[in-house]
């Protein structure tokens, strides 16, 4: 009997769900981990208080002599919270936080100590951090990398340890992390939606680009996930075959939460209300055992990293309630996958959101300028938006009857596609006064009654509309959103400067009034963007014939998507925006492409494993006890054998033919990546992974999967997704 499945298997069963103290109020422990305004009064200078908040607001430098003074302050409150420790808190180019733990203790030479954090440890360290992937920008040897304070993201503590949020930059001051391009991306767009909202309103001085996510997520009893070797190595099942019942009937969509898992919930809520994520959603999600979590809006620099933390933090808390939290896109097949949709947006420091319509036509035209720019950012980008989200795991999700496909298109509705239409016939030139009375009134005046009746939804759309927001919902669960981020508010920044310089233009060449130059300007963007726009069903054939005859891209595996990064409209676009240079932007593509290399070839190796020494070693077993009943069967009915033994011996042949097939297949995808990996060039090495290696998967689980149906359920070595998914 394969003990370590039933074991499993009991131990899970005999579980309960782990009791949680819930405290009376959210609102009381929210951000009591968190060194933000209101402890930054109580243990700040003034002086010091004042240079934090000035360094937020206005990225203005932090002189080293006050950063003493605030060091000092937040080591005395976090030494009040029981903190030993301090860590810069890093997003290195794995897609994984990372962190160095330092002791405050520090021995002083007479035989006693103090506890110590200076303002040089505040604001910058050295850690070793060799080993992070590079892309070429430093050798191994050359370990010199430095972590920077970011005072735009509060220092919060997990356990006994102070972490401080920092960028991670090399030695030539490359950046070697996903959040150095991401502030930069977000200065950009500030600086661009400033200056187009000053058509509009004078007062406004800063614009903040806005991030809500909603992260998918499985929950797996640890034991059950345990036993297998693929989901523990891999983060996904490569084998298994799919159970009678698995989403079909739609009853665990928004349905009642199971105990543990909303125990589990329970626990990490209230972890992230004292690390001062502000969640508010929780529910089942369509596939068994798949839930969803979702935050309030944020800025986007914050809640990027309020993700990043946040996938830690779940692990951390499922493994007191003995669950393993699966975040890969497609943990199992057969059945939905996992996203995190990227709801975005612009706002400014006078409270307005510009992706949602006012009370005024004027304020609806300033809608509609950052509305139509979004959609003509996108368009124009299309290519680089879909490298952003490319990822050898989000390529198992994409386009499968449950995310959008990989053909980028914006959705916007019935109601606004009117809206744009009729915008789309303004006169070229100036307005005559009706003209102008007619359009405010009669369309742009009326864009709130159209939203508030306008409630579509398009789930194949990859870029939609929802109402105040775009939401980008391409993004894979697994993802740092920082990726994702970094590219909409740069290309977006990219779009309002040559909107604003186009409007410019006009008004000073042709003596045209504001109004009528954004409105030529506009119509130009929606005519040229009208490409984009699908309002259909974006997992029809007939959508990626139609996106072909439009000139849109399809680029349905990440080495083909990753191009787009290293084009030169892309290596224009970063470098006219400052958010990287060539070397930061042909590291990141030779990252993404080795780690698209190192993951097929892991789970090649993975899947090798567990075919040859778990399924195939099963089914010679199962295989031999139908050989002992077949001889018996003949010493009992003797001639009469073919009528009686007719089924066993049909079973074994069955059974012979999935291992021979199996093995066969394995032998190949060997040879196939023995060659992958005796290529240098890692573009076409990650293409060889995907072209020449990859396949193999699907053909070797459809064997392996056939055999679990075949083979006794006692001798079966796999723990079987309707255990996975089904056991609570």
């Amino acid at each position: 009997m394969p003990t370590l499945r039933f074991q499993a298997l009991k131990e899970t069963l005999g579980r309960s769900a782990v009791k949680v103290d819930e405290p009376g109020r959210r609102s009381e422990i929210y951000s009591q981990n968190v060194f933000n305004e209101s402890m930054m009064r109580q243990f700040l200078t003034k002086e010091a208080y004042e240079n934090v908040r000035e360094a937020i607001q206005t990225g203005k430098k932090i002189d080293r002599s006050v950063a003493d003074h605030i060091s000092t302050g937040m080591k005395e409150w976090a030494i009040s919270k029981g903190v030993t420790h301090y860590t810069h808190w890093f997003q290195p180019l794995t897609g994984a936080t990372a962190e160095k733990h330092d002791s405050f203790f520090e021995p002083i030479g007479d035989g006693t100590a103090i506890e110590k954090f200076g303002g040089g440890q505040l604001v910058q360290q050295e850690p070793d951090a060799s080993s992070f992937p590079s892309g070429g920008i430093r050798n191994t040897f050359e370990a010199r990398g430095y972590t920077a304070w970011d005072p735009t993201s509060p220092a919060f503590i997990w356990g006994t340890t102070l972490c401080i949020p920092t960028v991670f930059v090399s030695y030539t001051g490359e950046a070697l992390d996903n959040k150095t391009p991401l502030l930069r991306a977000l200065q950009a767009v500030d600086h661009a939606a400033t200056d187009v909202c000053k058509y509009f309103d004078k007062n406004v001085k800063k614009v903040n680009s806005t991030l809500g996510w909603e992260q998918e997520y499985f929950l797996i009893d640890s034991a059950l996930a345990a036993s297998r070797p693929d989901i523990t190595l891999t983060g996904r099942t490569l084998l298994g075959h799919s159970p009678a019942k698995g989403q079909q009937l739609d009853d665990h969509y928004f349905g009642s939460i199971p105990s543990r898992a909303i125990s589990f919930m329970m626990d990490l809520e209230i972890e992230c209300m004292k690390l001062g994520i502000p969640v508010k959603t929780r529910h089942n999600e369509v596939a068994p055992n798949q839930f969803e979590l979702a935050p309030i809006f944020e800025e986007a620099n914050l809640a990027v990293d309020h993700n990043s933390l946040i996938m830690d933090v779940m692990k951390k808390v499922g493994e007191r309630h003995h669950l393993t939290v699966l975040m890969h896109e497609k943990p199992f097949a057969g059945i939905n996958g996992s996203g995190k949709h990227n709801n975005w947006s612009l706002a400014t420091d006078t409270g307005v959101n510009l992706l949602s319509p006012g009370s005024t036509p004027m304020k609806n035209l300033q809608f509609l300028t950052f509305f139509i720019n979004t959609i003509k950012a996108v368009y124009d980008y299309e290519e680089l938006l879909r490298a952003s989200i490319a990822s050898a795991s989000n390529d198992h999700r994409l386009g499968a009857n449950e995310a959008p496909p990989a053909i980028i298109s914006v959705f916007i509705g019935s109601q606004l596609t009117k809206v744009l239409d009729e915008l789309e016939k303004v006169t070229d030139g100036k307005l005559s006064p009706q003209e102008k009375t007619d359009l405010k009134l009669n369309v742009v005046g009326k864009i709130p009654e159209i939203l508030r009746d306008n409630t579509d939804r398009n789930r194949t759309s990859s870029f939609a509309f929802t109402g105040n927001k775009f939401e980008f919902r391409a993004v894979g669960s697994i993802a740092n959103c920082a990726g994702a981020m970094t590219v909409l508010n740069s290309i977006v920044a990219k779009q309002l400067r040559d909107f604003k310089k186009e409007v410019d233009k006009l008004v000073k060449n042709k003596k045209m009034k504001k109004d009528d130059a954004i409105f030529n300007v506009l119509r130009e963007y929606i005519k040229k963007s009208k490409k984009i726009r699908f309002e259909g069903d974006g997992y029809s054939e007939a959508w990626e014939k139609e996106a072909a005859k439009r000139g849109l891209s399809n680029n349905k595996n990440t080495p083909t998507a990753l191009k787009a990064q290293v084009s030169k409209k892309t290596i224009d676009l970063y470098k006219e925006l400052e958010v990287m240079n060539k070397t930061e932007i042909e590291a990141r593509h030779e990252i993404e492409l080795e780690e698209y290399a190192m993951r097929i070839q892991i789970e090649g190796r993975v899947l090798g494993d567990i075919a040859r020494n778990h399924v195939i070693p099963t089914a010679i077993r199962y295989q031999n006890l139908l050989i002992e009943n077949v001889r018996g069967l003949k010493e009992i009915y003797g001639e009469d054998f073919a009528r009686h033994g007719k089924e066993q011996l049909e079973i074994l042949e069955s059974i012979s033919s999935h291992i021979a097939i199996i093995n066969s297949k394995i032998n190949a995808m060997i040879e196939a990546r023995k060659v992958a990996n005796k290529i240098e060039e890692v573009e076409e090495r990650a293409f060889a992974y995907c072209d020449d290696v990859k396949p193999y998967f699907d053909e070797i689980r459809y064997h392996c999967d056939k055999l679990e149906l075949l083979i006794d359920d006692e001798l079966w070595p796999l723990t079987k997704y309707r255990e996975l998914l089904f056991t609570r």
